[in-house]
């Protein structure tokens, strides 16, 4: 591993050992004990990856990826649930009144919340230790930072609970997206990389439709919401701190598409030499 990569590992490390002692210092100090659920999120997708890695494969990407999975499925059907009681309760616009999104916490929201907060926190402990990132600043460590920061501050204000579920909707189309991501990943380690394949042009379209829907329609829209409702939000950190959030994910999300596209034109110029 190059100097680069290991000053950046260092970076993120200290990052997740600071986030850790304040969520240690808010549940003991604060007693704050709603916040063990995150700790049992993060203990629930570790011991997913130990029964992995014993049961199925050791490798590291492997492991990462199926328990990444996981979480799609997990944060997919807790986040709909979430909606899907809301919606029941008070209607599909009263919902998304500002003064619920803002102050109110929808019934199972905090909960949701705190589970996909340790995902991220095991996920960025995960890749730091077996190295599944590249680059001197790696995306997806940003974007795992990025939500820790956001959420954990929500969590512990207590504020802006069901804005933060609706970019868990967006992180659960993420998963979508991220299943065939992973699918791809899974597919090339298989060995199967016929571009003329069936099952590869299948898994490249819906990797395009829901890159679409997911990474970028989805969080416009939030991003548009946020803009709208900024006059409401008064004078304290969360408008700012919200719009940055969302800001880092928007251009985040525009690499990652760039990334994609690189990788597509080279599948697709290595299936043009077979047949030539």
């Amino acid at each position: 591993m190059g100097k680069e990569n290991q000053n950046c590992g260092v970076f993120f490390v200290a990052t997740l050992f600071l986030w850790a002692v304040s969520l240690v210092f808010e549940i003991v100090f604060n007693g704050r004990k709603e916040l063990l659920n995150v700790l049992l999120g993060f203990s629930l997708y570790q011991m997913a990856n130990w029964v992995v890695g014993f049961s199925v494969s050791k490798e590291p990407l492997f492991v990462n990826t199926s328990v990444s999975l996981l979480h799609s499925s997990v944060t997919s059907a807790s986040v709909m649930a979430v909606l899907v009681i809301q919606w029941m309760k008070v209607g599909l616009s009263a919902m998304f009144e500002h003064e619920q999104l803002f102050g109110g916490t929808w019934i199972g929201a905090y909960t949701a919340l705190c589970f996909s907060c340790g995902y991220f926190a095991y996920d960025q402990l995960d890749m730091l230790l077996h190295h599944l990132y590249s680059g001197w600043f790696p995306s997806i460590l940003v974007h795992h930072l990025i939500l820790l920061v956001c959420f954990t501050l929500a969590l512990y204000r207590n504020v802006t609970i069901n804005y933060l579920v609706l970019t868990l909707v967006c992180e659960s189309l993420l998963q979508l997206h991220s299943i065939f991501l992973h699918v791809r990943k899974v597919r090339r380690m298989a060995g199967l990389r016929d571009g003329r394949s069936i099952i590869v042009r299948a898994e490249w379209t819906l990797n395009w439709l829901t890159f679409f829907l997911a990474r970028l329609g989805c969080h416009l829209i939030i991003t548009y919401k946020l803009i709208k409702d900024a006059p409401k939000f008064g004078k304290g950190v969360e408008f700012p701190l919200a719009l940055f959030g969302m800001a880092a994910m928007n251009l985040l999300n525009l690499f990652l598409g760039l990334d994609l596209f690189r990788a597509y034109s080279r599948e697709e110029k290595i299936q043009q030499k077979h047949r030539e």
